[in-house]
């Protein structure tokens, strides 16, 4: 298993030219970085930036929680952040937002469509299975699944997450293999980032 240092170097060791995905956009940041490092020939942008009360904030996922209280306005204006910033990308074809649920959007998809699909949205463990279960069926065959956040414990924020769990679960369940993790250094913690693809 490799283990990069971090998210970009990881970036440089995936499939250039491809059509990706990512789960979980929020101010776009790395979405500018799997742009500008892979080139992708379409980028699918799936969240959906909607503030869900019965679910603890730090979970989402994009540190704006953590400086300010999280309301739906905040969630409207990363939408409107990511719009603008990729609008040019969006009129040429590269970029398609998709201000939807994953499993809603993904469903849209044809089978076999993805070359690799970055998943970063809901760390609840029911969730994520859910979303390993249908990104298998989209991603194309040799393609690779990778993600953030690969813990089960965030400490710095008192947070239980489930996406290590359900990676651990679903190579054991589909011949699946981890082949590299990422650092991803954030207020003192390392939220590492996965790579997994079919077992050879």
């Amino acid at each position: 298993m490799k283990l990069f240092k971090n998210r970009k170097h990881m970036l440089r060791k995936l499939p250039r030219h491809a059509v990706v995905a990512e789960i979980g956009v929020g101010g776009g940041d790395f979405s500018q970085d799997i742009l500008t490092i892979t080139s992708p020939e379409k980028l699918h942008l799936i969240d959906p930036w909607k503030l869900q009360v019965d679910y603890h904030p730090g979970v989402y996922g994009h540190g704006m929680w953590q400086e300010e209280e999280a309301t739906q306005g905040k969630f409207d204006q990363y939408h409107d952040r990511v719009q603008d910033r990729f609008r040019s990308l969006v009129d040429e074809g590269v970029v398609e937002i998709h201000r939807e649920y994953s499993h809603d959007a993904l469903a849209a998809f044809p089978d076999d469509y993805f070359d690799w699909v970055y998943i970063d949205g809901n760390h609840d463990y029911e969730v994520v299975k859910a979303e390993f279960e249908l990104v298998l069926r989209k991603v194309k065959p040799g393609g690779l699944i990778t993600g953030d956040d690969y813990m089960t414990t965030a400490a710095n924020l008192g947070v239980e997450y489930g996406v290590k769990r359900a990676v651990d679960e679903f190579c054991d369940e589909h011949g699946w293999e981890l082949f590299f993790v990422a650092d991803k250094h954030w207020k003192g913690a390392n939220y590492q980032s996965f790579g997994l693809r079919p077992r050879s």
